[in-house]
């Protein structure tokens, strides 16, 4: 029985060759759309999934009381860890960890690496799978460090042990290899491609040892019986026993959450990616549900083609059941060929979609998992497309079709126009969307920054350049290919180092106020285009302003009415004089307003060399001398370098992928929906055909018929615009409030979207209304 319906269903296929191929294809571009949104889903759900303990290892962030305000940081004192493993029951292991960035070099190889300082705890609290040596034992050795499969093959080649060997670090010292773990894969919070004892970096800086110092991270793992809430109750109160301070605590944050649930707001956790991965989800069954629309719409509108075959089949003894079962084999048919078609396009178009999502997805035909998901979107969608055009067809009464009585189609052509509605109200918000999207992200990129990030080179300060910077700055200065350079003990754009309990001339309440700290050379603001609004900058020399200080507009208003300059500010021992102010600009978190900041003059910290470069010079020119001058003052390490606007640009990374798949998402919803519209004329014009027949041979012009065939659909499309607009709005306007800078919602708009909507859905119904209207009469008229 199930060949003989499958048979039937191929053979309905292959005559109504337009119509198949409009279905299969619509259906294939929605499987395909939400293949690669569960594939991109699945990567971030996954998560950490490398690492065995998921279930039971934590980070320790901080909440810190500002102003009133609770704000959450990601790093901790250095004795906490410990302290954590001895004195809170439940804790079975606990590590501190910094990331860093070094150079490896075996012989004449060197490669900049990022790895880890760690505690022992950290090899198996993450799990490492070693390939060489084993956790236990790696860092009995203090001169040990465990690297990756894939920097052992950089450094000693393939099929080397790298077990036992010796790596020279930053050109300095030398490391033992204790230990070669597997690859980490790029779906982790925390990569790393090496680890070394901590004590190698911090083991005699006292400031490592003190509460006073936020710097590390954090990792405990809890024993399986251990209470998580008794745990973390213990946590909150333990910063506050060792430093009396009740403005400081930290707690607990699950490693299942790291990636998807990793934003806080007032010291809460409001969500995160997770936020992304519903929506997305949404979308692609939205995106779906399209598609199947599309076959709704087309198998119910070509009932009356279909009636006669019911009323046969059904006087000749053909139960109900058994129709539906014959319509559905037709819709799980062209399911089946859509899935594989979209198999095709899945093989692809995958590689584009990782460039745009930057990630490594892969199809994984070999996965139990996604043939299954496969099999799943398959069935769906052919019981959602053919559900309701088996039972209404199968509905047909035999005597009253065999009779040729008019089927009454006014039930299933509501039907057919609310989902029209339907598809068309999806497409409009996904265009509205899309425009606003777009709109924010370019707001907030074109801001007012307060610096001139365009032609601003950043470079790793490492081996001999900070004492041999004031050559490097002369030669690259005299070769008239760069502007200026200058040093920072921070990177450009991040929060940097910063704290509170300063005291200053003026204001009240000065010691509750968050300041930032940079540690900068004489030319920083010339170099990064910062502008001075009052007093001066630091002068070449050092010791000139051993006690003077430069402020952000921000914290020169902390200090009262009247001008800052002259004014003094008092941080722990010392005393600054005020002889700057600068404009404030935009660092840390783009979508809020940044915090004071205090510049000084000392570069003693440096940690990132930054280059401004003659516009005017062809930037390969700038680089090659760049690269030249430090391999000549600082030959152990490799040219690395990074630009300023780039990093400036990933800070919006989530908002441009939603940019870019808004924009994706709406142009595939248009294209299914105007398939549909596409087959949807089609079908009424030929259903119209003697009627356009007779008006022609009276004298309608084909102005007139095209109209004629086209206001009932863009009347359907107006509709959608004004169900449209709203939803849109409501949408946009709950996104837009997570941002401090945002965007008004403007109503061209939704002008634009609505007239795009018509103009697309016009183009498609017109191309069949001109065919028709363009026809013979005497053909569609002579069986007359």
């Amino acid at each position: 029985m199930i060949k003989n319906y499958l048979k039937i269903a191929l053979r309905s296929l292959l005559k109504n060759k337009g119509y198949s191929f409009l279905n299969i294809f619509g259906l294939a571009i929605g499987i395909t759309c939400a293949s690669l949104i569960f594939l991109w889903v699945e990567d971030e759900v996954n998560f950490n999934e490398t690492f065995g303990k998921k279930e039971t290892v934590y980070y320790v962030p901080t909440n810190q009381n500002y102003e009133g305000e609770w704000r959450t940081f990601y790093s901790t004192p250095g004795p906490l860890a410990q302290v954590m493993k001895d004195e809170i029951p439940g804790i079975d292991k606990a590590t501190r960890s910094t990331n860093q960035e070094c150079l490896f070099s075996v012989g004449d190889n060197a490669v900049s690496r990022s790895g880890r300082y760690a505690d022992p705890d950290f090899l198996e609290i993450f799990s490492l799978q070693f390939l060489e040596g084993n956790a236990k034992e790696a860092f009995k050795n203090p001169e040990a460090i465990v690297i990756s499969a894939g920097l052992a093959q950089t450094l000693f080649g393939k099929n080397t042990e790298a077990l036992g060997k010796v790596i020279k670090v930053n050109d300095q010292d030398n490391y033992l290899v204790s230990g070669v773990f597997k690859d980490l894969p790029n779906n982790v919070s925390f990569p790393f491609e090496w680890v070394a004892p901590f004590d190698r970096f911090g083991g005699n800086l006292a400031w490592t040892k003190e509460y006073g110092n936020n710097f590390s991270d954090t990792f405990v793992e809890l024993s399986p019986e251990a209470d998580l809430a008794a745990v973390d109750g213990i946590v909150r109160e333990i910063l506050q026993q060792k430093t009396d301070n009740a403005d400081t605590y930290a707690f607990l944050h699950s490693m299942k959450d790291w990636h998807l649930r990793s934003k806080f707001e007032s010291g809460k956790k409001v969500g995160g990616r997770i936020t992304y991965v519903r929506l997305f989800s949404i979308i692609a069954m939205i995106i779906l549900l399209i598609a199947c629309i599309n076959f709704m719409n087309l198998a119910t509108a070509r009932s009356e083609k279909r009636a006669n075959e019911v009323g046969v089949r059904k006087a000749i003894g053909s139960e109900r059941s058994q129709l539906i079962t014959q319509f559905l084999s037709e819709a799980m048919l062209m399911a089946s060929i859509a899935a594989i078609v979209s198999v095709a396009m899945l093989t692809l178009l995958i590689p584009y979609f990782n460039i745009l999502v930057k990630k490594e997805l892969v199809l994984g035909f070999t996965n139990p998992v996604h043939i299954l998901a496969l099999l799943s979107i398959t069935l769906m969608c052919g019981t959602l497309a053919g559900l309701y055009p088996a039972f209404y067809l199968s509905s047909f009464k035999p005597v009253e079709v065999l009779k040729g009585v008019k089927l009454s189609n006014k039930s299933a052509s509501l039907i057919r126009k609310g989902l029209v509605v339907g598809q068309f109200t999806i497409s409009i918000v996904f265009i509205i969307s899309t425009i606003l999207v777009y709109q924010q992200i370019q707001y907030v990129k074109n801001q007012e920054l307060g610096y001139e990030k365009d032609q601003l080179i950043s470079v790793n300060v490492n081996g001999d350049i900070q004492q041999k910077f004031s050559v490097i700055k002369q030669e690259l200065k005299n070769s008239g290919v760069v502007k200026n350079t200058a040093l920072s003990n921070t990177q450009f754009l991040s929060g940097g180092n910063n704290g509170s309990g300063l005291t200053w001339t003026g204001g009240t309440n000065t010691e509750d106020v968050l300041i930032s700290f940079r540690y900068v050379s004489s030319d920083f603001f010339n170099t990064s285009g910062m502008e001075i609004i009052e007093g001066h900058g630091f002068s070449e020399i050092i010791a000139k302003d051993s006690t003077h200080a430069i402020i952000t507009e921000s914290f020169a208003k902390l200090m009262g009415e009247g001008s800052a300059l002259g004014k003094t500010i008092r941080r722990w021992d010392e005393t600054y004089t005020v002889i700057g102010v600068i404009k404030d600009y935009l660092y840390g978190n783009m979508y809020a307003k940044s915090d004071p900041v205090l510049f000084l003059n000392n570069h003693e910290f440096a940690r990132f060399l930054y280059i401004k470069a003659n516009a005017q010079v062809p930037m390969e020119r700038v680089l090659t001398k760049i690269e030249t001058t430090l391999k000549k003052h600082n030959p152990a390490f490799p040219f690395e370098y990074t630009f300023v606007d780039e990093t400036f640009n990933n800070k919006f990374k989530s908002e441009q992928l939603v940019g870019k798949l808004s924009q994706i998402f709406a142009i595939l919803a248009i294209l299914i929906s105007c398939l549909g519209l596409f087959g949807l004329a089609a079908y009424t014009a030929e259903q119209r055909s003697k009627e356009i027949g007779v008006r022609k041979v009276l004298g309608a012009s084909v102005t007139e018929i095209v109209k004629l065939l086209s206001k009932d659909f863009l009347k359907l499309v107006v509709i959608s615009i004004i169900i449209a607009t709203p939803i849109a709005w409501l949408v946009m306007h709950n996104w837009l409030k997570g941002f401090s800078f945002r965007i008004d919602i403007k109503g061209w708009v939704f002008i634009i979207a609505g007239m795009a909507a018509v103009l697309i859905a016009l183009a498609t119904v017109s191309f069949q209304a001109i065919k028709a209207a363009v026809a013979n009469p005497v053909n569609s008229l002579k069986t007359e």
